[in-house]
């Protein structure tokens, strides 16, 4: 019996103790059905919105687990873009790079698409998508096509140049394409799996094949996020699944080499995914409970007639404002004189929206009244 799971004789019998899981399982669907019913309560404007948002950080937290770092305000543009959002008109097409605009439409073909299958011609459309010639990628590598037979085996790891950690080694370049046609068969077939579990193996398998030489980490956790939209039958995921991986890299890296290097039994693989998972949708209650709060206080000032620049730093108040908000600061944001940035404020202090913090004087600051 070889060291990793694809050259066990029982290679792919994946298999793991349902009854373990069941709670653990029972307890993600109910906070995922849960949150969507929080969801709802957004509006369907704020809603998309909110999914905008999450899939923007979602696809910089996907690049950013490989390392590789992509403009914040390009992908959020290229976001707003593709799902027709006002917020498109905040970054013109041009200075959105084929790169960027790639990788956001991996994971809106994957959640928007859900329903579709999944194929070879596909999964390789991703990747011709992934490293379009303006990526600038460190290597040759052959792009929208399943890896080649190099000499060398093809390594995972992680960390810097120089002080990589090789968490294991994928099957053979010559297995590939009989492999894919196994998982992709699998994929496509309807059985008793739930959706979710069913995300955790064909994240599993597919980083076990390694079909393209680059970019497969990208693609499984796409591939997760497809079967996860299936599994709540949303087109718009809000889960953040990657932006939690990111967050626990090391542990997910962990979790990866243990299972690679493990049996053909995956249940604690499936148990560290169910809890990765569920702390993700709790990150997205969390946020999503800001954006409530955030469409509550405009519902209650809807019809207050309120300049550009008091909705601008009003927003920047409801998003989590950082520091003392005086009026010097005010003037700055806004582009103002401090006379203007003062009558701003006075104006709202009149109309109940603002207060002074406790501190008077030359540094007085100023906050949100409860609402």
């Amino acid at each position: 019996m070889g060291i990793y799971i694809h050259t066990h004789d029982d290679w792919p019998n994946f298999h793991w103790d349902a009854a373990s899981l069941a709670s653990r399982l029972a307890q993600v669907r109910y906070r995922q059905g849960l949150f969507r019913g929080r969801l709802a309560a957004l509006g369907f404007a704020a809603g998309q919105e909110q999914g905008a948002m999450s899939v923007a950080q979602d696809v910089l937290a996907s690049s950013a687990i490989e390392g590789e770092l992509l403009d914040a305000a390009q992908v959020r543009s290229s976001v707003a873009r593709r799902l027709g959002l006002p917020a498109a008109t905040t970054l013109p097409l041009a200075k959105v790079s084929r790169h960027v605009d790639g990788a956001v439409s991996v994971l809106l073909d994957a959640t928007q698409n859900h329903a579709m299958p999944l194929s070879e011609e596909r999964l390789c459309e991703w990747h011709d998508a992934l490293f379009p010639p303006d990526a600038n990628s460190v290597r040759e590598i052959t792009v929208g096509a399943w890896r080649r037979e190099t000499g060398e085996p093809m390594r995972v790891v992680s960390g810097a140049f120089g002080h990589e950690h090789v968490h294991f080694e994928a099957l053979a370049a010559e297995r590939v394409p009989s492999e894919m046609a196994r998982f992709l068969a699998w994929a496509n077939a309807a059985n008793a799996d739930d959706l979710v579990l069913k995300a955790a193996v064909a994240h599993l398998w597919f980083l076990t094949i390694h079909p393209f030489d680059d970019g497969n980490g990208r693609i499984a956790r796409a591939i997760a996020e497809l079967f996860l939209a299936r599994s709540d039958t949303s087109t718009l995921q809000f889960n953040g699944l990657s932006s939690q991986i990111l967050k626990e890299r090391n542990d997910y890296y962990s979790a990866l080499e243990r299972a690679q290097k493990g049996t053909l039994e995956i249940t604690s693989w499936l148990t560290w995914f169910l809890g990765c998972f569920e702390r993700s949708i709790q990150a997205a209650e969390a946020s999503t409970a800001d954006a409530l709060r955030k469409g509550e206080f405009w519902r209650i000032h809807a019809d207050a007639p309120l300049n550009g620049r008091q909705r601008l730093l009003l927003n920047k108040l409801l998003d989590g404002f950082t520091g003392k908000l005086r009026s010097s600061k005010w003037a700055l944001l806004a582009k103002c004189s401090p006379d203007t940035a003062l009558r701003d404020i006075q104006d709202l202090e009149t109309r109940g929206i603002l207060e002074q913090e406790e501190a008077g004087g030359r540094s007085t600051s100023y906050r949100l009244r409860p609402f």
